[in-house]
């Protein structure tokens, strides 16, 4: 007996490589007269009754869209970061104040063109600050234009 042979009895694998080697031939040697038939469609569900299936939605992609980045960039590179952020669906907030006026009108401009390429929205929610937001997260409402200077 070789080695292989002791791992896999120890393991039991060469018992689940034959169940699933052996699945398909059974289902093939089944009279077309007993092939699963597709489910009829579901009705609605009425107030009190209880639910019979359970509709699996996935948390992560809800997860993922509800997040928001706050970031003061210090120079321009970061503007890069910042559309990696828009790039995987997360809204981010934009706080300019701490760059130099050339510096932050670029970075907007980069954001600007990151945001019209992914579908998304850019708004000017204060002095220097800007919301930056994906194609999948809608901003409703909106900032005056009195800004305290």
């Amino acid at each position: 007996m070789s080695i292989k042979n002791k791992f896999e009895k120890w393991f039991y694998l060469d018992d689940e490589e034959k169940e699933v080697q052996e699945q398909p031939r059974r289902e093939e040697q089944r009279p077309a007269q007993e092939q699963p038939r597709s489910r009829a469609p579901m009705r609605k569900q009425i107030a009190g009754e209880p639910q019979q299936s359970a509709t699996v939605v996935s948390l992560q992609s809800v997860q993922k869209s509800s997040k928001v980045i706050l970031i003061e960039p210090r120079v321009y590179a970061e503007a890069q970061d910042i559309s990696e952020h828009l790039k995987n669906k997360r809204a981010v907030v934009v706080n300019l104040q701490r760059i130099e006026r050339d510096q932050g009108i670029r970075i907007v401009d980069f954001l600007s063109g990151t945001v019209y390429a992914l579908g998304g929205d850019i708004q000017r929610i204060g002095t220097d600050i800007f919301l930056c937001v994906p194609e999948n997260v809608e901003v409703a409402g909106a900032i005056s234009d009195y800004f305290e200077r």
